[in-house]
């Protein structure tokens, strides 16, 4: 399998761009790994990169993208942060991979049993991880089915709280980014949230978030979900 030239990149779609992620999570799954020459590649990219999406994933050690979604270099650009929390620096980058060096996807994407969502959800505090987990904070409150068992303990909170995070983390782009928010309006750029199972290492495309010549809002002012909890 050969790495994307500027060529294939600019002739994929937003649509064909998920759809390269999702036959890539079925090969890793079912241990069908694509044949690709690592050598060849890093000869193939040594003068560029026309990576065809920007992935924005955890800083656990079970989610590298690239492995996720059978991917070679040059194909996919990384963006890790704990929690997958959207930073201005992220937001820089996702800039950067879509409107510079053309992307035509971004993804967020979650995982279970996720550390910082685990701190978020027990109010750990230490350090820098507090400011981070701070960011994380809103998407507790905003998950309101759960009144007792609210802390890491309890399984399907802490899954719930791991979607809601990802909703909102896609919603945060297209609130926080104008440059981002007017690709994905004008159709040039897709945006999805999706959360990867590290038990079963399947990825989960969470569809009601697919963006693309329309922005959508899933959530409402978060401080009024915090005083309902």
């Amino acid at each position: 399998m050969r790495t994307h030239t500027k060529e294939t990149q600019s002739t994929t779609t937003p649509q064909a761009a998920l759809q390269f992620l999702r036959e890539g999570n079925y090969r890793f799954v079912n241990n069908l790994k694509a044949h690709r020459d690592l050598l060849e590649q890093v000869n193939e990219t040594r003068d560029g990169q026309f990576p065809f999406a920007a992935i924005l994933s955890c800083i656990d050690s079970r989610t590298g993208a690239e492995l996720i979604f059978d991917q070679g270099l040059g194909d996919i650009f990384s963006i890790r942060l704990a929690g997958n929390v959207v930073s201005e620096a992220v937001l820089g980058s996702m800039e950067f991979a879509c409107k510079v060096a053309g992307s035509k996807l971004l993804v967020v994407l979650g995982h279970t049993k996720c550390g910082a969502i685990k701190g978020a959800c027990d109010g750990v505090e230490m350090g820098n991880l507090t400011t981070l987990l701070n960011m994380i904070q809103p998407s507790v409150y905003l998950e309101s089915a759960s009144a007792e068992g609210r802390g890491c303990s309890n399984a399907e909170f802490l899954d719930r709280v791991t979607h809601t995070h990802v909703r909102r983390s896609v919603e945060t782009i297209v609130e926080r980014s104008t440059v981002l928010r007017e690709l994905i309006e004008e159709g040039k750029v897709g945006l999805v949230g999706a959360v990867y199972d590290v038990e079963t290492g399947a990825v989960e495309f969470l569809e009601e978030t697919f963006m693309l010549g329309e922005v959508k809002h899933f959530y409402l002012d978060v401080a009024a979900a915090r005083r309902a909890v």
